[in-house]
């Protein structure tokens, strides 16, 4: 990772996503506790992450929008038209007002599918094919470092401040990103190659991913493991409740476990990525995230804060196996389409557990549902586990940084000679 960051450009690319990603984390779940201050429904906040969710539907159009247009220039304009989007959050008062925060959400849920797709080609431009794990667990690393701190900075800010807080901080977040990024320069213009032709190419993107044997086993064998992970979303809440004893808020203790759990996994996985290939590291992340479950199906601590460790560090194994798989697996012109196709294909899945999940919760036992879990996740990672030959795991030449070329010292040079 000291390797990547001491490349200039990814340094300012990492600076400028620093303050979106902060923004982000902030945001997110403050909306959620905004809604039910406002409405007093537990189901109306739930839908604000939701509308977030939603907009994954039209994820081969923004694929195909993004392939059209230079990396760079488009990501800066995103974050800037991100900002935008936001700045209606400060005419919301009260309850007859909720609807503009759904709006926001639904269009930023939009714009974070075209910047994530625009951010796997732009990264995809800097760093060589040898370094593209290490850049993706840098990223990773700092995400799931920010779990620590920006949910519950961002609810206290709310109940500090209130909810127009919550917009500027965003707002500043993504303008600051437009401005760093924006004085980046990268040696691609342009997705090179022909662009996608309307509407032939809508679904090119879905088409790689089920033609390419790599991908394919890696979309189906996460997007299974995804059907049975989001619900744990509840069912820690009932393992706190039921089985702890505890208040809810004892939750937030949980999540900050996981969260230095993420912090270690986005160390480890470059060198996963190395040691086990793109697939293999995928694998163990969706595994991993089985005897965590199996282990929280019975209430003691001494058993949950390892469980909750061990899902932590499963979470950014998982994202950089299939983030530099797909950028190692993809054409460069094609990016946009496949990465927005790959984040539909895993969170749709993941969404709809989250929901399900809330509602086999009140009808069965949490502890069974976290069994079902456990052995699910298990069965998904030994399916990804026997495709790992389909990404060898290599030993690249780490290249050196690049250095601005001194011609006026080089041009002194020769006239000496």
């Amino acid at each position: 990772m000291r390797t990547v960051l001491r490349r200039p450009e990814f340094r300012l690319l990492f600076c400028g996503l620093l303050a979106s990603m902060t923004a982000e984390s902030i945001l997110l779940l403050a909306l959620a506790i905004w809604v039910k201050d406002l409405t007093g429904s537990d189901g109306l906040a739930g839908a604000t992450i939701f509308a977030v969710i939603a907009p994954m539907t039209l994820a081969p159009l923004v694929g195909w929008f993004v392939d059209r247009h230079p990396r760079r220039p488009f990501f800066v304009l995103a974050n800037l038209v991100t900002a935008v989007l936001l700045a209606p959050l400060f005419l919301v008062r009260d309850r007859a007002d909720v609807w503009i925060v759904y709006a926001v959400a639904a269009l930023y849920g939009l714009s974070h599918l075209a910047l994530g797709a625009a951010l796997s080609g732009l990264i995809r431009e800097l760093v060589p094919v040898e370094l593209l794990a290490d850049a993706n667990g840098v990223l990773q690393t700092v995400r799931q470092g920010l779990r620590l701190i920006g949910p519950l900075a961002g609810a206290g800010l709310y109940a500090a401040v209130g909810g127009a807080a919550l917009a500027a901080v965003g707002v500043l977040g993504f303008l600051a990103a437009a401005a760093v990024v924006g004085t980046l320069r990268t040696g691609a213009t342009r997705p090179t190659g022909p662009g996608p032709r309307w509407p032939a190419d809508i679904g090119s993107g879905l088409r790689h991913l089920a033609g390419e044997p790599a991908m394919r086993r890696a979309v189906l064998g996460y997007g299974l493991g995804s059907l049975v992970m989001g619900f744990t979303e509840s069912l820690i809440f009932a393992y706190v409740d039921q089985g702890l004893r505890r208040d809810a808020a004892f939750v937030g203790v949980l999540v900050t476990v996981q969260g230095v759990g993420g912090l270690v996994g986005g160390l480890c996985s470059p060198a996963a990525v190395r040691r086990l290939g793109e697939v293999g590291t995928l694998a163990a992340g969706v595994a991993f995230f089985g005897p965590a479950a199996l282990a929280l199906a019975y209430p003691d601590l001494r058993l949950g804060v390892p469980a909750v460790l061990l899902a932590g560090v499963s979470i950014p194994l998982t994202m950089v196996g299939l983030h530099t798989l797909v950028q190692r697996r993809t054409p460069p012109r094609m990016l946009g389409r496949v990465a927005a196709a790959t984040e539909a294909v895993v969170s749709g899945p993941q969404a709809l557990s989250i929901g399900v999940g809330a509602l086999l919760v009140g009808a069965f036992d949490y502890r069974l549902l976290f069994l079902l879990t456990g052995v699910a996740t298990l069965l998904a990672g030994a399916y990804l586990w026997r495709a790992r030959h389909l990404t060898p795991p290599g030993r690249p030449r780490i290249p050196a940084p690049r250095r601005p070329v001194d011609v006026v010292g080089a041009a002194r040079r020769q006239r000496g000679r």
